[in-house]
């Protein structure tokens, strides 16, 4: 590439060789994510991928794309953009697995106003941990100049991941009945979710937020907001060979209300204890600050349960131990009772 050069492009504001500076900088990160199946390395017009399919009956594939909203200006504030990768990872690889299926591969998407190729490998670096996290390769992406459409400090960043479940292995909440447990995965926080909303309670345009704060345990508001959405990935997998799992929920964008009915048939309504819940220092303050009713919290964000399962009641021990063994702690916040398909909060 090295006579790869355009005057009249660097000129509009584009600078080609930064980009091909950047695709250096991030294929150390890349090569960590290589799994069995990756074909091609990047840099090609597409990214190839050979499935092994032995002992599928029926394999489908499952798909999912998203990106990380408004969190972005946190990591642009704060000059860090290393984890916010994990975040467009997570959004993904979360959905995905809600049916089941184990991610594949991964894609992502950089819209940048000024391509400056270390800031570009730190983001990349961020994606690629989250692909190991989740067990699957990174195998290519593009990252765009935007002059004149974008500020120059100023970037999106997206992407999206495909995974595999054989057909008879599906998450079926067909077979969910009155008296299933409901549990609570862990949430690192407020994950990716309701930052528009985040960014006016705690004015962060002019707040301090390397100021560590009482309030939350010592730990400054940038470093609060910061921490990337964790990947559930390994621990639901195991969950569904320790223990029979009807109904899986990524909470997101919409919080309880909108995400946990998702999982569950119409005729079943998810009864959760408020009391059972143990919600973050963060959601205190933000709602405190705010003056934020709390069904609206409810309804925006995760409340420190980044994951629902739904799973046999007789189950509950074995599933449990799956998720403590996974590294993520989960704890019994509910129960599946007769209903409409809708949440009480009680």
């Amino acid at each position: 590439m090295q006579d790869s050069h355009s005057a009249s492009y660097a000129a509009a504001g584009v600078d080609i060789e930064a980009g091909y500076k950047g695709v250096q900088l991030m294929k150390q990160h890349v090569e960590r994510t290589m799994i069995p199946g990756v074909v091609s390395g990047i840099g090609g017009f597409g990214g190839l991928f050979a499935p092994d399919l032995a002992g599928m009956k029926e394999p489908i594939l499952v798909s999912g794309t998203d990106g990380v909203g408004t969190k972005i200006r946190v990591a642009q504030l704060l000059d860090k953009h290393d984890t916010i990768g994990i975040d467009a990872v997570a959004m993904c690889v979360n959905d995905i697995i809600c049916c089941g299926a184990k991610p594949l591969f991964f894609l992502d998407y950089i819209a940048i106003g000024k391509n400056e190729p270390e800031k570009v490998a730190a983001m990349v670096a961020g994606v690629a941990e989250g692909c190991v996290q989740a067990g699957c390769a990174l195998i290519g992406g593009e990252t765009a100049e935007h002059p004149g459409v974008m500020n120059p400090e100023d970037y999106d960043l997206a992407g999206f991941s495909v995974g595999i479940v054989d057909k008879e292995k599906m998450i079926d909440n067909t077979k969910m009945k009155a008296g299933d447990v409901i549990l609570g995965l862990a949430s690192n926080g407020l994950h990716s979710n309701g930052f528009s909303l985040v960014r006016k309670v705690f004015d962060i345009e002019h707040a301090d937020l390397n100021k560590p704060l009482d309030e939350l345990d010592g730990k400054s508001l940038g470093e609060e907001l910061l921490a990337p959405t964790k990947i559930y990935v390994k621990p639901v997998l195991a969950a569904m060979e320790a223990a029979r799992v009807y109904g899986v929920s990524h909470i997101t964008g919409g919080g309880f209300f909108e995400n946990i009915p998702r999982c569950l048939p119409q005729r079943l309504t998810a009864k959760i204890d408020k009391s059972a819940l143990q919600i973050p220092p963060i959601f205190s303050l933000l709602q405190k600050t705010g003056d934020i009713p709390e069904r609206d919290m409810f309804n925006t964000f995760n409340m420190g349960v980044g994951m629902v399962l739904v799973v046999d009641k007789e189950d509950v021990v074995k599933a449990v131990a799956a998720l403590d063994g996974a590294g993520c702690p989960a704890r019994v916040i509910g129960e599946v009772i007769p209903g409409d398909g809708g949440v009480e909060l009680l």
